[in-house]
């Protein structure tokens, strides 16, 4: 992971489904997508813009990330690359590894952070993080097949990045986690300011994303959950208090899930 981070000239958000991105990342004629949900955004923005398709990277199993690999390699046979046990993954990748990935002139490194799932992972370059469903924008993904000891090391691990990475997660739920980041702590001043510059943005059809670890950080309770107010908080809401970080996240996600 030695290639610098603007050796990759353009991530283009994909929109698909309900609110996914697809990250289509260009280096000269070439073009890798992350978490294709979707066929037809993928295959209209490669014949859009007379782009190849080098590789298709995946962080985890679910439909909305791979429902589009078939239709996309039926018209344009590369590898996909992701986690063995997903069938349309042609290269496994696991923790540890660094990939070259055709078309890109950087390899990236796959961190293992399971927790949404239990076998997701990360790809990672210098500057660049593509995430999936384990961090959103001042949010995090539901448990949906780990265990929240699992996800909040994965967070825990993701938040030592350096603060300038590029956080590129796959879901547009940035407003409705800020909603509850607000409920969690109303007197945090970088979440009020980055509240109004998330909502000028939709205001605008705009993506809030990328992030940064920096920002996130600053304004994510999933994050901060060894922050005083926001272990407060959740002892607040829970009447009982909380034994460390790991807990204070357990009662976090499950009023999340209740918000």
């Amino acid at each position: 992971m030695n290639a610098k981070a603007d050796i990759v000239a353009e991530i283009v958000p994909l929109r698909a489904l309900r609110d996914n991105y697809i990250w289509a990342l260009h280096e000269g004629n070439a073009c890798v997508v992350v978490d294709p949900g979707e066929a037809g955004p993928v295959l209209q923005h490669l014949a859009a813009h007379g782009l190849t398709l080098t590789a298709i990277l995946i962080t985890h199993r679910h439909p909305d990330h791979v429902g589009g690999v078939a239709g996309i390699v039926a018209q344009h046979p590369v590898p996909v690359f992701g986690p063995a046990s997903i069938p349309c993954v042609t290269h496994p990748v696991a923790e540890g590894d660094t990939p070259s990935v055709p078309g890109l002139g950087r390899r990236f490194g796959i961190w293992f952070i399971p927790g949404h799932t239990e076998e997701h992972i990360a790809w990672l370059s210098d500057g660049l993080l593509f995430c999936g469903d384990t961090l959103f924008s001042a949010g995090c993904g539901r448990l949906l097949g780990g265990t929240a000891a699992q996800l909040h090391a994965s967070l825990m691990r993701l938040r030592t990045l350096p603060p300038q990475t590029q956080v590129y997660c796959a879901h547009e739920y940035t407003l409705s986690n800020l909603r509850f980041a607000e409920a969690v702590e109303p007197d945090n001043p970088e979440r009020t300011a980055y509240q109004a510059h998330c909502e000028a943005l939709r205001a605008e059809d705009r993506p809030t994303l990328p992030s940064t670890i920096a920002t996130e950080c600053a304004i994510n309770p999933f994050l901060r959950c060894d922050v005083e107010a926001v272990a407060r908080a959740v002892e607040a809401g829970t009447g009982a208090p909380m034994a460390g970080s790991e807990a204070v996240f357990t009662a976090l996600r499950q009023w999340k899930d209740r918000f």
